[in-house]
């Protein structure tokens, strides 16, 4: 007996469609590596359509007040509280993991996410209007910059469109959104939600690849391009979009440090730390996924650390005790699995390093000690639910490896010293700095890197700016 494939189809200019010539991409479940979907492989006409449909929503969207805008984005946080469980049982379907996760650590906070941008829709403000020139009162206006074409990832699908479409929708704004290929049925379903709440055009979703989200970048219609993904993904876009000039706004990679001193409370650091580096299967840019311990407690840590990777478990969307679940992809699986294949000499394996199971992509939570900060595994990023660990001597040495890498987005620091605590946190060359946590995130505070993690902020009024314009009015007083 055959099951009959879900078939998820496009959303343009308020109703869904399939792609133009008909194209598909088979969706695979990650947790059964079984294809239980297909999706649109958009193509040039289908990006010409959404783009079509939200420039011309946007002069209206533009002109609605901040209170008409709040209004909207409330109804959307309180339809998806409402729809909780179908939005749950989409991302289940699109990334294998556990429901219970899904239920308790992504719908809520996506639900506060968009409140808090409803909220900041109301402060779309300008600076006082002041005379800086005799006779001349200038006025400062802050603006939606236009269409916003924005491409989400797989390793969190619904969070990360939340966190493009809400502060875009927020400044006025329309959105063409591209999920990622193996994720898109959350995507889809966010579509129908929104789409009965928003005007027809105001939000569109295009599925499809690579090409799909070329297209959109280059496209001549969009004012700015927002991308979460790979640095090799991010270095395109911003190529592509230079030829036009559009706005970018980049969250790529990254290599988050945890800097753990002597005087760290190791049971409970290993206890966190653990948690920071295998929830959703280190397939997060701020995972903590390089552990530098000082010399004096090397060891009791990686044996602890190693302890708590072996009693971490992985398993199907509905096994209980289960802190995360499979790899998103077949490739993903290979790539994660590629880097402690090729671990040099030096390095040790102090727990797991295999693939679990042979149905679905499950990787072991595993340590890695005995490093160099040359170490390919060290440089680049695994993202999988891999915690490599080094030692350090000193504070500036803890620095110096700490700050080795290209990427800069998030990091941590462990210990009971407020001083030491407090010149980590200025040296430290990323976007985050955590002291005795790491990976907790508030819609009020910033986030986004530097270096080759990106530029822009998501989250917080500074992610909400990033999505305006700022224009100067002049005008004679005589």
């Amino acid at each position: 007996m055959t099951t009959e494939l879900r078939r998820l189809r496009n959303y343009i200019d308020g109703e869904f469609r399939d792609a133009a010539d008909g194209r598909t991409i088979e969706v695979i479940n990650p947790a059964t590596g079984e294809v239980y979907a297909t999706s649109p492989l958009s193509g040039q006409a289908d990006v010409d359509a959404a783009m079509e449909a939200a420039a011309a929503a946007f002069p209206a969207w533009r002109d609605t007040t901040p209170s008409e805008r709040q209004k909207v984005l409330l109804k959307i946080a309180d339809a998806f509280e409402e729809r909780a469980e179908e939005l749950i049982a989409a991302e289940v379907l699109n990334t294998g993991k556990p429901t219970a996760l899904v239920a308790s650590e992504e719908v809520p906070p996506m639900v506060d996410q968009i409140r808090f941008f409803a909220g900041a829709a109301r402060l779309l403000e300008g600076r006082s209007a002041g005379e800086y020139m005799e006779g001349m009162t200038s006025i400062i206006r802050r603006e939606p910059v236009g269409v916003c074409a924005q491409v989400a990832p797989w390793n969190y699908p619904m969070m990360m469109a939340v966190w493009k479409f809400a502060p875009a929708l927020a400044a006025g704004n329309t959105v063409v959104l591209k999920p990622s290929d193996t994720t898109p049925a959350s995507t889809v379903l966010m579509a129908e939600i929104i789409g009965s709440i928003v005007p027809k055009g105001v939000f569109n979703v295009l599925c499809g690849d690579r090409e799909t989200g070329r297209a959109m970048v280059e496209h001549p219609t969009p004012a700015m391009a927002s991308i979460t993904g790979s640095v090799r993904a991010g270095m395109q876009v911003a190529e592509s979009a230079a030829k036009d000039v559009k706005r970018v706004h980049l969250e790529l990679g990254g290599k988050a440090p945890v800097v753990v001193f002597e005087d760290t409370d190791i049971e409970k650091a290993v206890e966190d730390i653990s948690v920071a580096g295998f929830f959703n299967a280190g397939q997060d840019c701020t995972a903590a996924t390089r552990v530098l311990v000082h010399e004096s407690i090397h060891d009791e840590f990686v044996a602890a650390l190693a302890k708590a990777a072996a009693e971490t478990k992985t398993g199907q969307p509905d096994d209980e005790d289960v802190l995360y679940g499979p790899l998103n992809n077949a490739n993903q699986l290979k790539q994660v699995a590629g880097f402690i294949d090729r671990l040099p000499a030096h390095a040790k394996v102090e727990a797991g390093g295999h693939r679990v199971g042979d149905k679905g992509y499950f990787y072991a939570p595993t340590v890695v000690s005995g490093l160099k900060q040359d170490d390919e595994i060290v440089q680049n990023e695994v993202f999988g639910p891999v915690i490599t660990v080094q030692s350090f001597t000193d504070e500036a040495q803890a620095l110096e490896y700490a700050n080795g890498v290209e990427y800069a987005l998030a990091s941590s620091v462990w210990t009971k010293d407020h001083q030491r605590a407090m010149r980590m946190s200025r040296s430290l060359d990323f976007g985050c700095v955590w002291i005795n946590t790491h990976i907790p995130l508030v819609a009020e505070m910033p986030h986004g890197g530097f270096k080759k993690s990106g530029y822009g902020k998501d989250l917080s009024a500074y992610g909400f700016e990033d999505y305006t314009r700022i224009k100067h009015v002049m005008t004679s007083l005589g």
